[in-house]
């Protein structure tokens, strides 16, 4: 009788507290509301339910209590669309009929928009997908700085500079959320590289750490209200990422006041004590094979089960610690899946279509364009040689747990033909990778020589020759679980490439690739475009630019070094990237990417914030609108952007302020702002940006704070870090 009359009395609590739930959850009277309900929850909760509610129950799912009607918590990866369904116990994919997605840009792309807007677009969509799905934590977005060119995961990230990151983090956050749906911002921290990410010690500077690696983080958190973080592999000054003392306990629930849940990567919880008492609060993946091999990993064993609930009886952890998680899960589960105000979702629509064709547009990024190679007008007849696999190879499989089961895949070959129906398209495959494949390299089984002959006889019969090269996400490319082996293009693609410019110079480059390559060959191609992993509508995206249909306007998030070894972390020697396998120095410091081109004056193949246009811009009228300043003001930096050339177009004004005589070493420069402005031709407008001076501050390790020092500080206006349109002197005081 009492326990009827207890879950009745607990349904009736979760039914009157999810009648003032708001969909952001923020609301001060309604949250004091949900922590007062949250509050009768937790006692009516035994210790057995409280401690099961911690650790996984299948490879995506957590536990609910079926007595009080609580529901189990679902999620899914991933940061680009909602992944195939896996099996309850492996990694085996489900098999269902009903899973198929809208797949989005990869997140590289959606930094190079440059365009916050659209970011919040992209969040909204791949919610409406999540929620669809019945899902009720995404796991994404990742906001992982860019330190090498080998990591194989830097194309599901938002490049390296932090402010970017910053600003393009949180209204994607927002848009998922928005949906009832969790964001799990990962991966929280320092996880760079993919090669022995599962134990490598990193070891770098507090003044690193919280200028480089964790803004993007504090800013998911205190302006994004981030439901949910996902803890790193790799550890951090000794202790693994996942309980890591001073990331989780100090700087993520105390300094920036989270009030949401951690949880582990798959797999990244290693001792009882620690993930008790360190701040994780979930725990997925230990042992990864489920229930499938032994009883060993079964999930009762789990850290988080039951040697956490033998710790909990003997007295050597208080509940307390067990309140304090399960208060986190419950709290997440009123903003998501105990919400009865968010919506029921979408998938698949022409509007989700819409927006992943938008965001691609905007991202790709046009680096060299010779006697206006580019646009290729879509009315003359003529005859166009697309050459390379990744004309045609599916870009949505592969890449570790990132991969999708797209409901459509336009490959570019299939984009152009949809676009030049007066011109004559011969595709010649050129080389070959092999089948996809998670953890290993397949060979493929094609013959290279033939498929090189057959690509130089089809280029040398055509007008003009556009090699689709760059990587892919098989093993050993941009994938998870292992760094790339090498910078060059892989797979022979530098040879065929000179051998197709012997007998058609003209010849433009279209990579496809989450990161940057080695280009021997640049001095000798037309033009080169960078497109990115562009989803469900790739082919039509890139038909977009490439015709002119679409302006590009996409800038790039990260540097193109000439060579590896002007890379900042692979400069300092093997201790630097990748370490020793037990521990690795971040040598580089602070200068990270364009701080360490600029402040070295080492001249990177292309730039952090550059991108061409098929107009031209003139920046004109710059000011700001005074010459001093103190703490807690705002610098407005205002000017005109001019479209001189004869197209529509848009242009990213770029401010970047940099320290004289500093009493430190700093960066020449930092990107501190940045507006996305479309300028009809012939036309011009205003922009007008906005700057916190506290922003100006550099973490004094000397104070364990931030520090703004007076004195002198210049401005450089721009439209990328390399080519600076003007200057402006100003003083702090």
């Amino acid at each position: 009788m009492f326990n009827k009359f207890l879950k009745i009395s607990l349904l009736t609590i979760l039914c009157n507290t999810m009648a003032v739930v708001s969909t952001n959850a923020q609301d001060s009277n309604n949250s004091k509301s949900i922590e007062a309900k949250i509050d009768k929850i937790i006692s009516s909760l035994t210790i057995e339910e409280k401690v099961a509610m911690c650790h996984a129950q299948s490879k995506f799912s957590t536990p609910g209590v079926e007595r009080l009607g609580i529901p189990e918590l679902w999620m899914s990866d991933g940061p680009h669309g909602v992944r195939g369904e896996i099996n309850w116990d492996n990694w085996g994919y489900a098999g269902w009929t009903n899973d198929s997605i809208t797949a989005f840009p990869a997140l590289t792309c959606l930094a190079a928009t440059f365009n916050p807007n659209l970011s919040k677009d992209y969040g909204i969509s791949i919610g409406e997908e999540a929620r669809y799905r019945k899902k009720d934590v995404l796991l994404g977005p990742g906001v992982n700085m860019y330190r090498s060119p080998l990591n194989g995961r830097n194309f599901e990230y938002m490049g390296e500079d932090p402010y970017l990151a910053s600003k393009m983090v949180v209204p994607y956050i927002q848009g998922v959320q928005q949906n009832g749906v969790a964001a799990c911002v990962k991966h929280y921290a320092l996880n760079n590289q993919e090669l022995w990410r599962d134990h490598i010690n990193v070891e770098v500077s507090d003044r690193a750490l919280y200028e480089i690696y964790l803004p993007a983080f504090k800013a998911a958190v205190e302006e994004g209200k981030v439901w949910s973080i996902m803890g790193s592999y790799n550890q951090f000054r000794g202790q693994f990422c996942c309980h890591n003392d001073l990331l989780l306990n100090k700087i993520l629930k105390k300094d920036w006041n989270f009030d949401g849940v951690v949880i582990t990567d798959w797999g990244g919880a290693h001792n009882t004590n620690q993930a008790a008492l360190n701040g994780l609060d979930i725990e997925m993946g230990t042992g990864t094979d489920g229930l499938t091999t032994s009883t060993k990993n079964a999930y009762d064993s789990y850290y988080l089960a039951n040697p956490f609930l033998k710790l909990l009886k003997s007295g050597e952890i208080g509940e307390e610690v067990l309140n304090d998680k399960v208060r986190r899960i419950l709290r997440l589960m009123f903003r998501t899946n105990m919400n009865p105000n968010r919506s029921y979702g979408r998938i698949n629509n022409q509007e989700h279509i819409d927006v992943a064709r938008e965001i691609a547009g905007e991202g790709i990024v046009l680096l060299k364009n010779e006697a206006s190679f580019f646009p290729i007008d879509s009315s003359k007849k003529i005859t166009i040689a697309v050459i390379g696999e990744n004309a045609t190879k599916s870009m949505t499989i592969g890449g570790g747990s990132s991969e999708l089961k797209a409901k459509t895949e336009i490959s570019p070959l299939q984009g152009l033909k949809n676009r030049y129906k007066n011109a004559t398209i011969i595709h010649a495959m050129g080389y070959a990778s092999g089948p996809s494949a998670y953890g290993r390299v397949i060979p493929s089984k094609l013959d290279a020589n033939q498929l090189k002959q057959e690509a130089i006889e089809v280029a040398s019969k055509a007008d003009i020759v556009l090699f689709f090269g760059g990587l892919n996400k098989n093993h050993l490319q941009d994938c998870e679980g292992v760094d790339r082996k090498e910078f060059k293009l892989p797979f022979g693609q530098d040879e065929l490439l000179n051998e197709i410019l012997k007998v058609n110079p003209n010849t433009g480059v279209v990579l496809v690739s989450g990161n940057a390559v080695e280009m021997p060959w640049i001095s000798k191609v037309k033009a080169l475009m960078q497109t990115w992993y562009l989803g469900s509508v790739a082919g039509d995206a890139i038909a977009d630019v490439i015709s002119g249909d679409v302006n590009p306007s996409g800038k790039l998030p990260f540097s193109f070094p000439k060579k590896l070894s002007d890379n900042a972390a692979h400069s300092f020697g093997e201790l630097s990237y990748p370490g020793d396998s037990i521990n690795q120095y971040y040598k580089e410091d602070i200068l990270v990417g364009y701080r360490w081109f600029d402040t070295k004056k080492i001249k990177p193949l292309f730039a952090f914030g550059e991108g061409k246009s098929y107009t031209t811009f003139e920046l004109s009228k710059w000011n700001s609108d005074k010459k001093e300043y103190a703490k807690n003001e705002t610098i407005l930096i205002s000017g005109k952007v001019s479209n001189t050339g004869n197209r529509d177009g848009s242009e990213v004004v770029q401010v970047y302020i940099g320290k004289l005589n500093s009493k430190v070493n700093r960066a020449e420069k930092e990107l501190k702002g940045f507006q996305k402005i479309a300028v009809k031709k012939g036309e011009d407008k205003d922009f007008k940006i906005s700057i916190d001076v506290n922003n100006l501050s550099f973490y004094d390790e000397s104070i364990s704070n931030w520090n703004l020092e007076k004195g002198d500080y210049l401005i450089y206006i721009g439209n990328s870090s390399n080519n600076i349109s003007k200057k402006i002197k100003i003083t702090i005081k």
